[in-house]
């Protein structure tokens, strides 16, 4: 991993990665948690994480873009454009105009602008470092946001219960133009093939040709596996406030309420993938189809654990031994996706199947809404842990997917 940060450029970028992941956390925490509050409906928080996630199922739009532009300048443009829209909240409150609408424009607006964040800082990497530091570089990009996550997300769950979650929105923004002054000091050198003013291709060339990229290989058939546990991941986010609302609250938490164990239960979340982006170095040189089938297996077993245990203090730290697998995996999976293909196509593969596998997402929430809304939150939570269980088998039984070799290795 040190190699990585030998990289000044790296550093800096981490270090804005962090920034705007500390108020993404809490907004999150804060955003879902103020919709379930102001409508006090399970379909509507579906709606929801359905509107927040919708956006990703577009990202290969903005692949040829970050291709094209100037990633400095798309990430600190980004950056400086969230934090207006995120303040659009706390003003409302203070105008005496916050309502659910209000919020429900905000959250998607904010997940469309991170559609160009997220593949400017994936295509990002393998310009500033080797391949073989790719795997580190990622590691130290989930530990980081991981990390993170796992603290905000707990002390944005007693945030709520002490100050209410107007607070965190107005936190965010502050994160936000701290991220873009950090953003504004990178200096990221131009892709291996630089497109000329004289022959560049039309925007819809340059689409097909990421979409093209992808048609026959390996990773459309890992992006076909990924929609399935993206659909169980969406139905999750859609149930887990009204599920933390329907635990018993223990003492400890008692000032306040189900908001902190809302926060408890998110913290799980980043705390496993924390774990896991922390040994998937460890990790580097294995079979990524081997990695798969035996990491999603014990996750679902373990996450199906958690939720028959039903009690807060048994439950979240089963949720983290869960995640723990699916954060290793995480990191391999986008050292592949930055290693296999050319640098100058990145950006846009990344887009692609970031938009193929989250396409999912969304419609999960949805369902997720309904299942909670008609069934019990349970039954919704329940949906992650059969759809790892799905790919481990899906991956056993598909050739290409079971031979998979270790994540630099993979060609196209």
């Amino acid at each position: 991993m040190r190699r990585a940060f030998h990289s000044r450029t790296f550093r800096r970028l981490l270090l804005g990665r962090i920034v705007t992941n500390v108020g993404d956390s809490l907004y999150f925490v804060g955003a879902m948690w103020l919709v379930y509050e102001l409508s006090g409906d399970p379909f509507v928080t579906g709606l929801a994480g359905f509107l927040t996630m919708a956006p990703s199922a577009l990202q290969f739009l903005a692949g040829p873009l970050v291709d094209r532009w100037s990633i400095r300048r798309t990430l600190v443009g980004t950056q400086t454009i969230q934090a207006v829209v995120v303040s659009a909240v706390p003003l409302a409150y203070v105008a005496g105009h916050l309502t659910v609408t209000v919020v429900l424009v905000v959250m998607p607006t904010l997940a469309a602008l991170n559609q160009f964040v997220y593949p400017a800082q994936t295509a990002t990497l393998p310009r500033i470092l080797d391949d073989e530091a790719l795997v580190a570089a990622n590691s130290a990009f989930s530990i980081a946001y991981q990390g993170v996550s796992m603290v905000a997300n707990g002390v944005g769950g007693v945030l709520v219960g002490l100050l209410g979650a107007v607070v965190l929105f107005a936190i965010d923004a502050a994160t936000f133009a701290i991220a873009a002054l950090v953003f504004a000091t990178l200096s990221i050198p131009a892709a291996t093939t630089p497109v000329r003013s004289d022959d560049r291709l039309a925007y819809l060339d340059r689409l097909y040709e990421g979409v093209d990229l992808l048609r026959g290989t390996v990773l459309l058939w890992l992006v076909a596996g990924a929609a399935v546990v993206n659909f169980a991941s969406g139905m999750v986010i859609a149930t887990i406030p009204v599920y933390a609302d329907s635990l018993a609250v223990p003492p400890a938490l008692a000032a306040v309420g189900a908001a902190g164990s809302y926060g408890v239960l998110m913290a799980s979340f980043a705390a496993g993938n924390l774990v896991g982006a922390v040994g998937a170095t460890l990790l580097a040189d294995r079979r990524l189809g081997v990695v798969l089938i035996v990491g999603c297996a014990i996750s679902g077993m373990v996450w199906i654990a958690g939720l028959l245990a039903d009690r807060l203090l048994l439950t979240a730290p089963l949720v983290a031994l869960a995640l723990v697998p699916v954060g290793a995996i995480n990191v391999q999976l986008a050292a592949v996706v930055q290693s296999a293909p050319p640098n100058e196509y990145v950006g846009r593969l990344s887009s692609v199947m970031g938009s193929a596998s989250a396409a999912t997402v969304p419609i999960g929430s949805l369902a997720g809404g309904a299942v909670a809304a008609s069934f019990g939150p349970r039954a919704g939570m329940a949906g992650f842990g059969v759809g790892v269980l799905l790919l481990a088998t899906y991956v056993l039984v598909h050739p290409s997917l079971r031979t998979l070799p270790s994540p630099t290795r993979v060609s196209l």
